[in-house]
């Protein structure tokens, strides 16, 4: 399996988070959330056409009729894949900080 980057971990993670209210706008919101930092739409919307081409997420349209607000959205869910993708992509970051004490930036600063 892939190991994936940040950008795609924050994606997963952000869609795993918002669950079944998991579209474009929300998805950036929780991204600007997550991250504090802003995102434009053309990148939002690629990375997640990316996703959904590497098997971790499933986008799916609903019918205007299905809003509440009679929208026509894209929904995204994360797949078995992508759970996995970030299970171990979690477990090479505790790999990567279990033997490193916790530091502060005046420590190394010299």
């Amino acid at each position: 399996m892939k190991k994936l980057t940040i950008n795609e971990q924050i994606f997963l993670i952000a869609i795993w988070q918002l669950k079944d209210e998991a579209y474009g706008i929300k998805i950036r919101e929780r991204i600007i959330e997550l991250t504090g930092s802003s995102m434009v739409f053309g990148t939002l919307y690629n990375t997640l056409d990316y996703l959904v081409k590497k098997g971790y997420i499933a986008a799916k349209k609903r019918d205007p009729e299905e809003d509440s607000q009679n929208r026509k959205r894209v929904y995204y869910k994360i797949t078995k894949n992508g759970i996995e993708a970030l299970q171990t992509a979690r477990e090479l970051q505790k790999n990567l900080w279990k033997n490193i004490p916790d530091f502060s930036v005046k420590e190394n600063t010299s």
